[in-house]
């Protein structure tokens, strides 16, 4: 008799490009959590879901495509919510163009924002780590060497 946890799950075909994506698809896409979507569809007016009886959302090709640039921005990029409503109302944040945008004057992109500046308590702390495995690699010797330390 098959046991049926040692079949592979079965696989439902791809979704064509066009079409619509229900909430946990496109989070699952951008590989960000439902809520996140939702209270970004709060922030962005932009993002317009079909909704559906029961209050199911349908996002549209074109949402997903806005979803994945204010993903990019907000994570990639580290732009703020009021820097990406901003670019929104400039157009300079258009889907179809998924180039990088330069960082913000005032909000510089979180990996740029780091190798450009040291941050003087994250180097404190590596030190004081440092400090802690010398002094646990020293009493493990001393336990090893002369007894119960």
């Amino acid at each position: 008799m098959p046991d049926l946890f040692d079949t592979p799950p079965a696989r439902r075909p791809a979704k064509s490009a066009e079409a619509f994506r229900t909430i946990s698809e496109v989070a699952g896409d951008l590989e960000v959590p439902q809520h996140v979507l939702r209270f970004w569809e709060s922030k962005f007016p932009q993002i317009r879901p079909l909704k559906r009886a029961g209050g199911r959302r349908y996002y549209r090709p074109d949402d997903v495509a806005l979803l994945r640039r204010i993903r990019q921005c907000l994570y990639e990029q580290g732009y703020t919510i009021k820097g990406v409503q901003k670019l929104l109302r400039e157009g300079a944040l258009k889907p179809s163009e998924m180039r990088t945008l330069p960082p913000h004057p005032g909000e510089p992109a979180a990996a740029a924002h780091r190798a450009a500046k040291p941050d003087p308590l994250r180097e404190a702390l590596v030190e004081v780590r440092r400090e802690l495995v010398a002094l646990r690699d020293a009493l493990a010797r001393l336990r090893g060497e002369g007894g119960s330390a």
